[in-house]
């Protein structure tokens, strides 16, 4: 993925692990700060949206 974009979270601090996430054409990827090029995982954008729903419907599991 040489030319992928990647945005760090809004919710992330100056100095805080992060989740970075980039998007192309039917795939989404996530990193985290502290290993950006090592720890890439992707998913579809149905997936992807589906791991936010859940994540939204049962906080106390995050």
């Amino acid at each position: 993925m040489p030319t992928t974009t990647w945005q760090k979270s809004s919710y992330c601090g100056e100095g805080e692990s992060c989740i970075h996430v980039a998007s192309e054409p039917g795939a989404l990827h996530l990193t985290e700060s502290g290993d950006p090029a090592h720890s890439i995982l992707g998913a579809t954008p149905q997936a992807f949206a589906a791991l936010i729903h859940v994540l939204k419907e049962n906080p106390a599991h995050v």
